[in-house]
């Protein structure tokens, strides 16, 4: 028996290392970490209880912050996959109509996502807190003078400015990968035939780039429910509670406030089955639509 008569043996010498390693560092944690979720262990001791479901049971009917966590992230994610998305491909269709300097602009705006998002976070905490006022002082600008983190409808809107910021320069990047792959015919049909601007894009350009859309709205649904690092450095999760997301919750939980591991496990598999299953239907749906496009 050789690799030439068995195709398939090849294919998996090749794989063989990636699998493994894709075993070893996510296969087995999920798969622990499940398990822990089903006990009290609190991190640091060997011995611990198991309680079954009793965890999820806690986190779902009496964790009033856990609760309010899970509420305001999906009310993120909607924001940002929405905002982000959007922003990108307005971004996208602009630079794609230049005609010069178009990698200039692609750079220009893709430079957020070079820099570490803790990083940009407290570039952007710098902003808000000392150079807005100053801005607000002695421009007319006077609307920049607000507590961008010290009240929760503000502190929501400083999180969605830095993470719009940061990402929308990747997803435009793939968007503009996209619009190059739009036949001009079918553009310049459209023109001669009396199409207005909309009528392009809607008709012609937006079917198009459907393919394009699943991945970015898939990726952009994945980061924002893992959001941490820019709530983390920029409030903290506050004031109060009131910008805490899931991520920072069990943070939180399992670290920083209670040690009570096994808990904080049990709710981060939580956020892991929202996002498969969300994402399970985002891929579903905008399949569909790719495929009637």
């Amino acid at each position: 028996m050789s690799y030439k008569s068995k195709p398939w043996l090849s294919l998996l010498a090749f794989s063989a290392p990636a699998l493994l390693f894709y075993a070893i560092f996510l296969v087995y944690p999920t798969i622990g970490g499940f398990y822990y979720s089903l006990t009290d262990w609190n991190g640091l001791y060997k011995d611990y209880k198991f309680v079954g479901i009793s965890n999820y049971i806690q986190a779902l009917t009496s964790d009033p912050q856990f609760i309010h966590s899970l509420l305001y992230t999906l009310k993120y994610v909607v924001v940002i996959v929405i905002l982000q998305n959007a922003i990108a491909l307005c971004l996208a269709l602009l630079i794609e109509s230049r005609t010069k300097s178009k990698t200039l602009f692609r750079t220009l705006i893709f430079m957020p996502n070079m820099v570490s998002i803790y990083i940009s976070t407290l570039m952007w905490a710098f902003i808000f807190s000392r150079v807005a006022p100053k801005l607000a002082e002695y421009t007319l600008l006077s609307f920049l003078d607000q507590g961008w983190v010290s009240t929760p409808n503000m502190a929501f809107l400083s999180t969605v400015i830095v993470t719009v910021w940061q990402g929308a320069g990747y997803l435009m990047i793939i968007y503009i990968a996209a619009l190059q792959g739009v036949p001009k015919d079918l553009k310049e049909a459209a023109t001669i035939d009396g199409a207005s601007t909309f009528r392009r894009f809607y008709h012609i350009i937006l079917p198009l780039v459907m393919p394009a859309i699943t991945i970015c709205v898939f990726l952009t649904l994945n980061s924002s429910f893992k959001i941490f690092e820019v709530v983390y450095a920029l409030t903290g999760g506050g004031p109060g509670y009131s910008t805490e997301v899931i991520a920072l919750n069990v943070y939180q939980e399992g670290f920083a406030r209670d040690r009570q591991f096994g808990y904080a496990t049990a709710k981060a598999m939580i956020l892991f089955f929202m996002i498969i299953i969300i994402t399970f239907v985002q891929v579903t749906v905008f399949k569909k639509k790719e495929v009637e496009a």
